[in-house]
């Protein structure tokens, strides 16, 4: 029993121990706490995204993401700043205590902490006079972003807590009327818009490009900067990306920043913009490998992941600026030997500790380096000179001496703001003092991120003194000046160009002359016309002869053009040669020598037509062209229907009442005038209403001018080209619907293929033509589809027959071709288990009787075999196989 009672009392004692070191409901947004005689409340956004905060509908509590590494180490420099000064004998009897609260970089989290950290019992009272309101904390010590020190320094100038800023350097808190208790440890903007002119006019770069955050740090930079640089540099571009990184189109406005970089001609570019932001720009940069000279604002100029990136070195120098930076004494031995201060909490260590366990235990996830290696430890510097300028604002407040403090450290913050404004103290060797505006003057490093292997490493190269007023690089960096690209505003304006000012007061660039005029001198205001006769190529500096283009004769298109037509002329030669002389055989029988003869007749006009295209064009070439071409392949594609239409007549055999209406149509010499009289209508109309003529003013390009034809009416001549396509097109159709015919009695297959030539040829004819629409190459294309669309109809219709009466003609006498059918016939007739007991002259005969009806036209008596068209022939067969079949039967 007594020792359960010990127990008891044992654990009553550390449950009220456990009570007095968590924070009261006031205090339970604290991420790390101490508790002192007076205390410090820091805002530091050491988790630098809230989630979801676009989707928030509802005022429910904030959850915060992504662990910043630098703003943890800072909120440590503060921390151990604070340990140092109790550990001391600064304020004598006094223990300095410290709040930190996580803005997660959002000012309406920022407002909420700040509620939580000036509360007294739980709420912020409301008063008429607040001269003694004394709240638990008497300063506060951030934040990190302009953007939210504005907004925390507008609430507490309704208090006049006074407010210290180690990093926000928007100008705007510089104004004591609006901002009465804000200070920092930093200089102004404005001073650092000063900087950055003085570092691009010390190497010469006057034209330059501006990214910069939407919000009141970027916005407030940029504009310093611009007013800074009126008359001296010129932006080619400002783009603004949305400073929070939840913000739903980061990425888009961050590849819009990309794309101007990438276009513009400014080879510097300014970064305003947190490193978050940098480092989703540089990635873009490095897809493309787009290399620039950088300028960093001080926001991301120390930001150390950065120079760890992937492929960091192919985006170019970088330079910046920096604070002045200093060490921490001590302060590698603390991170080294990490944990909450003695009687206090840091759930922001416990935090970290569980990622770096993460990642010893899954180091491929791992996404939080070691602080000694992974941020630049002298950036927390200012942290401990903020801490320090508090505590000697404290140490006159509260009167101390080297043994006491005789003043109550239950103020009101108010009385503190007064004697921090006049602290001028001095540590680590330098002295620190506060402007009447609340700001140091120190001054900036000129720092370079030199590439030391796969990374970079942040060097100090120069300075920037505030009293001077201009950059100073060390002497042993002087030979950076040239390694650096150049980015002028505008150029030496040579002979060719002249200046055009742009929307930059400051700039003007030097535009080429357009096509017909030129400068012979140099920096010229105004382009030179050519005289009448003469042009000048872009940015010309004299004028020449215009020379006229088209299709010369020596040329090495025309030429090819012109054996290409010869070669098809001499063809045809041969060809009427050979149907005449071997008129009786039967395969030129079969061919039917009078449509043979019109179709080499309209071939020979077709071949003709081409010469007409090479030559300076004329009012009659120009007509000629279109008018004999079209007329000769209509007279050869008629010719080719009629064929098709009389096969077609063949296939129809066993239809004798379909196949006699259509008969009557099947004239072939009126079926040859209507059709070609057809196209000679469309022609008629074609050169009366708009004909084609020559076009010498057709636009070319510089000294060249084209002479071509010109259609006159695109109408005329679309309907010429697809009058003979619906005839290929009719052709190609009955001819289809005959393929059956044994291939001895028919020209289907030739009839299909050479008409698909011809529509495949014309086909792809249509959109090359429109493509080369301003140049004689126009002429080259319709006479390559005209030579194309003639030796397809030479090859597959005339050609074969040639060879085979030169060499196969004992092959196809009219014994062999009625031999072959009287076996196609026995074949049939086996497969249907018939008993053939005949020859082939009552085949043949059977055959014949069976066409004959189709061969009483005279048309058709040159060879009577050929008029049963493949279907034909097959339902002949078919037919005599059923009616012996019932011979046989009966």
């Amino acid at each position: 029993m007594k020792a359960a009672g010990q127990l008891c009392v044992l654990g009553l004692m550390m449950l009220s121990w456990v009570s007095w070191l968590r924070c009261d409901p006031v205090d339970s947004m604290c991420g790390a706490y101490l508790n002192g005689d007076v205390n410090i409340a820091i805002l530091s956004s050491i988790h630098s995204k809230v989630r979801n905060l676009h989707q928030r509908t509802r005022p429910q509590p904030f959850i915060c993401s992504d662990f910043d590494l630098m703003t943890f180490v800072q909120s440590l420099g503060a921390i151990h700043t604070v340990e140092e000064i109790n550990n001391s004998n600064f304020l004598p009897g006094i223990k300095l205590g410290y709040k930190i609260c996580d803005p997660c970089a959002s000012p309406t989290k920022a407002l909420h902490c700040l509620e939580h950290l000036l509360a007294i019992n739980g709420s912020l009272p409301a008063l008429l006079d607040y001269s003694d309101f004394c709240p638990p904390s008497k300063a506060i010590m951030g934040e990190r972003y302009s953007e939210l020190s504005i907004a925390i320094a507008k609430l507490l100038s309704l208090y006049l807590v006074p407010q210290v800023s180690t990093s926000s350097s928007s100008p705007v808190l510089s104004d004591k009327l609006r901002y009465p208790s804000f200070m920092r440890v930093i200089p102004s903007d404005v001073y650092q818009a000063q900087a950055l002119v003085k570092l691009m006019s010390h190497f010469s770069w006057n034209w330059v490009g501006v990214v910069y955050g939407d919000d009141d740090y970027g916005r407030g930079a940029y504009q310093s900067f611009m007013e800074e640089s009126q008359g001296k540099i010129c932006a080619d571009f400002e783009k603004v990306v949305p400073h929070y990184l939840d913000q739903v189109d980061v990425d888009k406005y961050i590849q819009e920043a990309a794309n101007a970089i990438r276009s513009s001609s400014a080879n510097v570019t300014l970064l305003i913009l947190k490193p978050q932001l940098v480092e989703k720009l540089f990635k873009e940069m490095i897809k493309t490998n787009t290399s620039r000279v950088w300028i960093a604002s001080d926001a991301w100029s120390m930001f150390r992941p950065l120079t760890q990136m992937k492929d960091i070195n192919k985006v170019g120098p970088i330079f910046g600026f920096s604070f002045s930076l200093g060490n921490i004494p001590g302060f590698e031995d603390y991170l080294r030997n990490l944990r909450p201060t003695p009687g206090g909490k840091n759930d922001f260590i416990e935090e970290y500790q569980q990622l770096r366990l993460n990642c010893s235990l899954w180091p491929s996830n791992c996404t939080t380096d070691d602080v000694l290696y992974a941020v630049e430890l002298r950036e927390a510097y200012r942290e401990r000179v903020a801490i320090y300028a508090i505590a000697h604002g404290l140490r006159e407040l509260l009167k101390c001496n080297d043994t006491t403090c005789s003043s109550e450290t239950n103020f009101p913050p108010w009385q503190l703001v007064a004697s921090m404004r006049r602290v001028n103290f001095t540590l680590d060797g330098n002295s620190y003092f506060f402007n009447e505006n609340g700001d140091f003057t120190d001054g900036y490093d000129v720092i370079m991120w030199k590439e030391n292997n796969e990374e970079r490493m942040i060097e100090p190269v120069g300075k920037f003194l505030i009293k001077k007023g201009d950059v100073e690089i060390f002497s042993e960096y002087h030979w950076i000046n040239e390694t650096l690209l150049s980015s002028s505003c505008s150029q030496f304006c040579q002979p060719g160009t002249v200046k055009k000012q742009s929307n930059i007061t400051c700039c003007y660039k030097c535009v080429p002359c357009d096509v017909g005029y030129y400068t012979n001198a140099s920096d010229q205001s105004e382009c030179l016309k050519c005289p009448d006769g003469q042009s000048s190529l872009k940015g010309a500096t004299q004028c020449e002869i215009v020379k006229e283009q088209y299709l010369f004769w020596t040329d090495g298109y025309p030429i090819t053009l012109l054996a290409a037509t010869a070669i098809g002329l001499l063809l045809v030669l041969v060809s009427s040669i050979l149907f005449c002389v071997h008129r009786n055989t039967m395969v030129i029988k079969k061919a039917d020598g009078t449509m043979s003869g019109f179709m080499l007749l309209g071939l020979t006009a077709s071949f003709i037509s081409v010469i007409m295209f090479i030559g300076r064009p004329n009012e009659h070439l120009c007509r000629a062209q279109q008018a004999v071409y079209s007329l000769g392949f209509t007279l050869c594609v008629s010719c080719i229907l009629v064929k098709a239409f009389r096969t077609f007549l063949a296939f129809l055999v066993f239809n004798p009442q379909k196949q006699h209406e259509l008969k009557k149509l099947y004239k072939p010499l009126i079926i040859l005038v209507l059709l070609t009289g057809g196209q000679a209508i469309i022609l008629l109309f074609w050169l009366i209403l708009k004909s084609p003529y020559p076009d010498p003013l057709w636009p070319g390009s510089g000294l060249i001018k084209y002479v071509i034809c010109n259609e006159g009416s695109i109408a005329g001549f679309g309907a010429m080209h697809g009058y003979i396509a619906l005839l290929a097109f009719t052709c190609f159709f009955l001819a289809f619907k005959g393929r059956k015919v044994p291939q001895d009695f028919n020209e289907t297959g030739v009839i299909i293929f050479s008409m698909l030539i011809h529509l495949f040829v014309w086909l792809c004819f249509i959109p090359i033509y429109i493509d080369r629409n301003r140049t004689e190459q126009r002429h080259i294309v319709q006479a390559s589809a005209i030579l194309a669309s003639n030796y397809g109809i030479m090859f597959c219709h005339f050609l074969p027959k040639c060879y085979v009466v030169l060499w196969e003609l004992s092959e196809n006498s009219r014994a062999i071709i009625l031999g072959r059918l009287t076996r196609r016939i026995r074949d049939e007739m086996t497969s249907a288990d018939i008993a053939v007991v005949t020859v082939s002259g009552i085949i043949c005969e059977e055959v014949s009787a069976e066409i004959s009806p189709v061969s009483k036209d005279p048309a058709l008596k040159s060879v009577e075999l050929f008029h049963a068209e493949r279907g034909g022939a097959e339902q002949t067969v078919t037919h005599r196989v059923q009616t012996r079949r019932r011979h046989i039967t009966k």
